[in-house]
């Protein structure tokens, strides 16, 4: 499918990049004469609140270029190994006495934190005048979403949410393919997960446990209501409870669904329906589910629905009106080149740093047996870290991706928006992807990086990601209530539902504040 030139439409398509690109660009030159930023030869000082878990990846990206001065977390032996890596940052449990005591020294700081304490960790760096790096989803309530904005706005500083995707090479591809209407007028979009790989549904309450030496239960709670400490929390199963986590969605829309949101020039959503649910509970986000999203026409872009499946577990997504001999989302990694004519292989796709996470990552082969070196693994894990093992397991089960239908084709994309192509895939063989509309990603640490010392705004700034976050954050509510709200962006109030419109805004426990 060979094309000459490229079309009007593919250059209306381009102007509405006004509303969602910096004006500069992603990948322009930084103009770093602005009062107070830095060199690009200098490096920021950075501080990270969560040194464990995901945190890991974050610090060490950043750690390539730039200096790491301080580290903060809840949980001692979790952060242990980060700590040891770098022996000169002071390390703190509370970030708010981070803050206090170092704040002089530090330029910028990584929020990666459960998601009910990102809004309230994150205000108080940009209060001090930080730039913030916060994973994703960005908050865990949509009035939470607009509080980050705001103060981003406020306080002039630069902001990056941790949805990788926004800065692949597939994402772009995907939104100048649908400019230039390779596939016609998109009015559908389906995205799935294999996750959740935590427990969540229909479960018992966790049991009430001694809090361990080497964590700080209570600043592990931070704003959300008192509770007895459980290992049923921990490390990183707080993401299927309504009070901490924003389940599978929270977790993966922010990737998957980051290509959609850029090329379909997403706003805010008229209706967010929860279609189907197993394993509901009222502490914990289901088993599975199926959320759809209406949004109305933008510029000449008609109304658009969009699908989310999470659980899907099976080799390939069962869809609605999808081809059932080809491949979709994410490709199996055995799979040959003359599988997928003309697309680009994963690893040349991700812009920027290797994900890393000790949960995701295989340990590299000792010169030991295998079945030697796990049985003594083995005998080294408690109970509770071979259940979690267990369900981390089941990452390598299931795809993950995206599914655009229009009127004229379909396109498909793996989990960061990478490997994306025509289906069926024979429309590759002799495919030319569009001229480059969109500037493209340095990588999506060093995205950020730029913008803290004076360059253009970050691909996922706040401007971005809040509002991207929002509808996220909706679909959780929908999801919670097993419900469909009609919604009201403008007024911030879902109009048909009032227990809906309570849970739009989170209730901060006595002692804490999100301001």
């Amino acid at each position: 499918m060979k094309r000459e030139g490229v079309s009007r439409r593919y250059f209306f398509f381009g102007s509405l990049l006004a509303g969602a690109v910096p004006l500069a660009g992603f990948g322009s030159e930084p103009s770093l004469k602005a009062l107070g930023y830095k060199s690009p030869n200098e490096k920021l000082n950075i501080a990270s609140i969560g040194a464990g878990g995901k945190a890991t990846s974050d610090i060490e990206a950043c750690a390539q270029t730039e200096n790491i001065v301080a580290l903060c977390d809840v949980d001692d032996k979790r952060a242990a190994p980060v700590y040891a890596k770098y022996p000169n940052a002071p390390t703190f449990r509370d970030y708010r006495v981070m803050l206090d005591k170092q704040g002089n020294n530090i330029d910028a700081v990584i929020v990666t934190i459960p998601d009910h304490m990102h809004a309230a960790a994150a205000i108080h760096a940009m209060s001090l005048g930080k730039h913030v790096y916060v994973q994703k989803p960005l908050a865990h309530t949509v009035w939470e979403c607009r509080e980050l904005l705001k103060a981003a706005e406020k306080y002039k500083v630069a902001t990056q949410m941790g949805n990788q995707g926004y800065s692949n090479e597939g994402t772009r591809q995907c939104a100048e393919m649908i400019w230039r209407g390779d596939i016609g007028n998109v009015t559908e979009v389906h995205a799935w997960t294999n996750r959740p790989v935590w427990p969540q549904g229909d479960l018992p309450a966790p049991k009430p446990m001694p809090v361990p030496s080497s964590l700080d239960w209570d600043l592990w709670l931070g704003v959300a209501a008192e509770r007895p400490y459980s290992e049923d929390y921990l490390p990183f199963i707080w993401r299927g409870f309504y009070d901490f986590g924003s389940g599978s969605l929270g977790d993966m829309a922010c990737h998957i669904l980051g290509a959609a949101n850029m090329a379909l020039q997403l706003t805010a959503p008229t209706s967010v329906e929860c279609v189907n649910l197993e394993g509901r509970s009222d502490i914990f986000f289901p088993a599975k589910s199926v959320i759809r999203f209406d949004f109305p026409a933008r510029a000449n872009m008609p109304p658009v629905k969009i699908f989310w499946y999470d659980g899907k577990r099976e080799d390939q997504p069962d869809l609605p009106n999808a081809p059932k001999d080809q491949i979709l989302g994410d490709l199996p990694r055995n799979r040959t080149s003359d599988a997928r004519p003309n697309v680009q292989p994963r690893e040349r796709q991700i812009i920027g740093e290797v994900f890393t996470d000790q949960f995701f990552t295989p340990k590299q082969e000792q010169p030991r047996p295998a079945r030697q070196r796990n049985a003594e693994r083995e005998e080294q894990l408690t109970p509770h870290e071979r259940e979690l093992e267990k369900w981390m397991s089941l990452i390598s089960k299931g795809t993950n991706g995206s599914l655009f239908v229009g009127d004229k084709g379909m396109i498909t994309t793996g989990t960061y928006g990478e490997n994306t192509r025509l289906i069926p895939v024979e429309k590759m063989r002799d495919y030319e992807f569009p001229p480059e509309v969109l500037p493209r990603s340095p990588g999506h640490y060093r995205d950020w990086i730029r913008a803290c010392k004076g360059g253009v705004p970050a691909c996922s700034n706040f401007s971005v990601s809040a509002p991207f976050t929002e509808w996220i954050a909706l679909g959780a509510i929908a999801v919670k209530l097993n419900c469909k709200l009609e919604w009201d962006a403008e007024k911030m109030k879902i109009t048909n539902n009032s227990d809906a419109d309570e849970l739009l805004k989170p209730k901060v426990r006595k002692g804490w504040k999100i301001a």
